[in-house]
């Protein structure tokens, strides 16, 4: 366990009151109210002692960054290092967060009965502290009186929105950080339809934590977990709820295909949780038995053997696993993320190369699979009532493949928590929602429940790989280049540029927003000096929209966040952005072709080149002497 956070040691015999008053404190007001209120409110003995060495050490620079900033909570929940700090995730600032939840379920569901019956499911993965936090979490709201379903083992974090809809909960927490370093932690809040929390929600939770800052004594106390009627481990009613689902996604026809195929998948949970998992998802598709990369099989929250357990580094993040499958003659690897709501796949090509597939490209394979096994697997398939999404930093191919098909395809914001509520949404009015997908290798395959899920996206993904193995002879890498052929060539390259500086990161998107003579409204028209011109431009931090005649977005906005997309006339896309939890410009492009566009290699080409030329004229890294990141292609 990292020291940051270890809770062992002897226990102070000092009140902190007497701590507080043994402390030479820095004199500045609110500065030492935060000290005072950090040493009166944090019962974690490691923590509590960071905060007093630091003061001993008179470094004060570094508890107003700790204590006077607060993590925010935001859609996404929390994510961030743990250590102390009201800037970090540690034991007082997930009860803090609870108790604002339970404040804010408390607001919104009046009803005691309904606290008491439908409540509120946790779970956890196996980082380290996770299970402690997740205990903190249900000691705050079992003392709200809210029944609990508490997960009493490390799971998947789509376990978490399966079990909000099937058990009928007002809310779903999971402590994860999914692929983030071993360092970090974080919390995750799914509302009663399963999806993540979006605005207004995050904002009013953020507010009700504000409120309830002080921490309950009764909040420390992991004793109910023992003996409150109102705890519940759910784990036996939702596990074979969860594979029942799953079956009911795989067509009779298909399952037979797996049975016969004798395809082998090696398999990499990179430490994380899911073995087990994905051990029984494979015997219930009829798959032949994974093949796992022992080194990697277990839960183990150093991520020992991979820099980073993060399935966008690629080859270094699978070196193991495409090793196990040199050995055993594998041809396909399939990896998940610590947390399991994510996946990454490998094939090897006929000149014995490993295609490492990016997020985009295997989207487009799931794209085409959906719409197959939807008719299979449909008596009487409607294809003009079904949908797919993808978020506008995500490839076009699904696009594509929809005007081909005759069936709709939707664009949201980037994240997960846009792409479920959106699905949920055309879901009731009687869509039938196919597949969402996001290029950072998150996947939803049908409405099982309201995120992503790496599970099920693998288990599709292998039966796919057993149908076109069986029925036509074909690999994966064949299978995509087919349905590029059909819908159209689509190319793409996203990386960032480090930018320390925030206001600098402002200044050169508000140099884009005035780019005539500084004249507001006005953004590039072309990029190296005329060669290819600027269709139009969607700014989401302003609401503009030039594709419409009325300049207006039909996305929604948010001046916080920045966020331009310019869309060339030759079929060029780039969309630019800034981290909300990192000092990085991202940007995502795109070449996108039509089924006549059979000159690839070009297309690539270009891609590369006004890449290149947009970020240079655009972000300006060399005026301003910035980095550029790793580019994922």
């Amino acid at each position: 366990m990292p020291a940051a956070l270890s809770a062992s040691g002897s226990k102070r015999n000092d009140s902190p009151v007497d701590l507080i008053k043994s402390l030479e404190l820095s004199g500045e007001a609110d500065l030492d109210a935060e000290i005072k209120n950090w040493i009166l409110w944090d019962r974690n003995e490691a923590t509590l002692q960071q905060v007093v060495d630091a003061v001993n050490d008179k470094d004060w620079e570094a508890l107003r960054v700790r204590l006077g900033t607060r993590i925010p909570f935001g859609p996404a929940g929390l994510r961030g290092g743990m250590r102390a700090g009201f800037d970090s995730i540690n034991d007082l600032v997930i009860i803090q967060t609870m108790q604002g939840l339970a404040h804010y379920l408390i607001e919104t569901h009046p009803s005691v009965q309904r606290r008491e019956t439908q409540g509120v499911v946790i779970g956890y993965d196996g980082r380290y502290n996770s299970k402690r936090f997740a205990q903190l979490a249900a000691s705050v709201l079992l003392n709200s009186n809210f029944r609990v379903y508490f997960f009493n083992r490390m799971i998947p974090t789509p376990f978490i929105s399966f079990s909000v809809i099937n058990l009928n909960c007002l809310a779903g927490i999971v402590i994860t950080a999914s692929q983030n370093p071993k360092e970090d932690n974080g919390c995750k809040i799914y509302w009663a339809n399963g999806a993540q929390v979006t605005t207004p929600i995050d904002k009013n939770i953020h507010d009700a934590i504000l409120k309830n800052l002080e921490p309950k004594p009764s909040s420390w106390d992991l004793s109910i977990l023992d003996e409150s009627p109102l705890l519940d481990d759910p784990y036996r009613l939702v596990y074979p709820k969860y594979y029942e689902a799953l079956k009911k996604l795989l067509p009779p026809v298909f399952l037979e295909t797996n049975e016969c195929s004798q395809l082998r998948f090696v398999y990499t949970p990179l430490h994380g949780v899911c073995y087990s998992f994905m051990r029984e998802a494979f015997y219930q598709a009829r798959l032949k038995p994974l093949i796992a990369v022992a080194e990697q099989k277990d839960p183990d929250p150093e991520f020992p053997t991979v820099a980073n357990p993060n399935l966008e580094e690629g080859k270094d993040t699978l070196a193991l696993a495409i090793k196990k499958a040199e050995d055993e003659h594998c041809t396909i690897v399939l990896a998940n993320d610590p947390d399991a709501d994510r996946l990454a796949v490998a094939e090897l090509d006929p000149k014995g190369r490993w295609k490492i597939f990016n997020g985009n490209e295997i989207g487009a394979l799931l794209g085409w699979w959906a719409v197959e096994s939807y008719r299979t697997r449909t008596p009487k398939p409607d294809i003009s009532n079904c949908v797919t999404i993808s978020s506008t930093i995500s490839s076009r191919i699904l696009s594509a493949i929809a005007r081909a098909e005759g069936f709709i395809h939707v664009e949201t914001l980037p994240g997960f928590k846009w792409m479920a509520n959106k699905a949920l949404e055309l879901q009731g009015l009687g869509k039938t929602v196919l597949l969402a997908f996001e290029e950072s290798f998150g996947y939803m395959f049908g409405m099982n429940h309201a995120d992503t899920d790496g599970i099920i996206a693998a288990t599709q993904l292998a039966t796919m790989a057993c149908y076109l193995r069986s029925t036509r002879n074909m690999t994966l890498i064949e299978k995509l280049r087919e349905v590029y052929d059909r819908y159209g060539y689509h190319a793409s390259i996203s990386s960032h540029i480090i930018c320390p500086d925030a206001d600098l990161s402002l200044q050169i998107f508000e140099r884009l927003r005035s780019f005539d003579d500084d004249q507001p409204g006005t953004y590039p028209r072309c990029i190296l000096d005329g060669e290819f011109d600027v269709m139009h431009v969607r700014d989401l931090t302003t609401g503009v929209d030039t594709s419409y005649a009325d300049r207006k977005a039909r996305l929604p906005v948010n001046p916080n966040i920045q966020n331009i997309t310019f869309t060339f006339t030759n079929g060029f896309i780039i969309s630019l952005r800034c981290s909300g939890t990192e000092s990085k410009m991202k940007y995502y492009a795109e070449i996108c072709g039509l089924p006549e566009d059979k000159e690839w290699d070009e297309m690539n080409d270009k891609l590369y080149r006004m890449t290149a030329a947009a970020i240079e004229e655009f972000y300006q890294p060399s005026f301003h002497g910035l980095e550029s990141g790793r580019t994922d292609a």
